[in-house]
């Protein structure tokens, strides 16, 4: 169990945000950093169906002797549709994170606190690569500069990652005697 995952104890009063750096600053200690290797992960991960489908056209290609290869034209399609079903398969189940996250022990979630689903996955992982394909550096730097440690998608979205390794303490229940 996450702290994530305590109810209400990490909504602020007021209904502001549910994680707030300034009284929780261990669920963004070292986030960055493991954004970037979850990144890392999961692209092998969405890679390695991508390249053994290209390799099982190339094959049938030379065993249809060359017919096989006009499936080629449906392989990038392929590619892109299953990127988008692997973020919001992941993102959308119960860790609410990717295999990547997974490993780095990150998870996301929406700015009030509940868990991920899969059209924010979907869509997640569609804004980060347009606002990358178009703002680089920006996206980047915008991470380095707010206590949350929020990128530009997360923003559009209302999500945050936050450090899953931080575990709840358990409450003391009441004593009768």
């Amino acid at each position: 169990m996450s702290y994530s995952d305590s109810g209400n104890a990490w909504r602020n009063a007021g209904g502001a945000h549910a994680y707030d750096p300034d009284l929780h600053p261990e669920l963004f200690r070292g986030v960055a950093t493991r954004r970037v290797f979850a990144f890392l992960i999961d692209m092998v991960v969405i890679s390695v169906p991508v390249i053994l489908g290209y390799l099982f056209i190339a094959v049938f290609g030379v065993i249809t002797l060359g017919i096989g290869w006009a499936l080629f034209w449906l392989a990038w399609p392929a590619s892109v549709i299953w990127a988008i079903v692997y973020y919001g398969a992941c993102i959308g189940g119960p860790s609410s994170a990717t295999i990547g996250m997974r490993v780095m022990d990150l998870e996301l979630r929406t700015w009030y606190g509940a868990s991920g689903y899969f059209v924010l996955g979907a869509t997640h992982a569609v804004l980060f690569w347009v606002t990358v394909s178009f703002l680089s550096p920006f996206v980047v730097l915008v991470g380095l500069f707010n206590g949350r440690r929020r990128l530009l998608h997360d923003f559009v979205l209302g999500t945050v990652v936050i450090n899953n390794s931080v575990r709840a303490p358990v409450p003391q229940g009441a004593r009768t005697y």
